[in-house]
């Protein structure tokens, strides 16, 4: 009788172990660095969707008063002017010359890293 609840209480340990210790989200992350195309960055979609999920809160509009940021990258031409003076790269990548951002939060994903750095490289255009 008691081998029989320790097995029920086994198989369905193993059951919610199994469906709920990795997310399809997760396993992106994780994985991000094998599926990651840089290829043909667009400005308006990918740096648009990256700062937007990661960088607006504080750096556009109302957020750049509130954080007392004083940097905006909320459109092209601010934006532009911080990645010539390579404040972007440098943020972005951790190298030790500025803030690392985002601010008090983890490092990118290294797609997304690889992403801005490939738009970057190509000369950073608005397209």
């Amino acid at each position: 009788m008691n081998w029989k609840f320790l097995l029920t209480g086994i198989g369905i340990g193993g059951f919610v172990l199994y469906f709920s210790s990795c997310s399809k989200t997760s396993e992106d992350k994780l994985s991000g660095s094998l599926n990651c195309d840089t290829t043909n960055v667009k400005y308006s979609t990918q740096i648009v969707a990256i700062l937007s999920d990661n960088c607006y809160e504080c750096h556009q509009g109302a957020g750049i008063v509130t954080s007392g940021s004083n940097v905006n990258l909320g459109d092209y031409s601010h934006l532009k002017q911080y990645v010539n003076q390579g404040w972007v790269r440098s943020a972005i990548t951790h190298d030790g010359t500025v803030t690392p951002m985002p601010y008090q939060r983890q490092q990118l994903p290294d797609c997304e890293i690889k992403t801005i750095l490939a738009w970057i490289n190509a000369g950073a255009p608005n397209n």
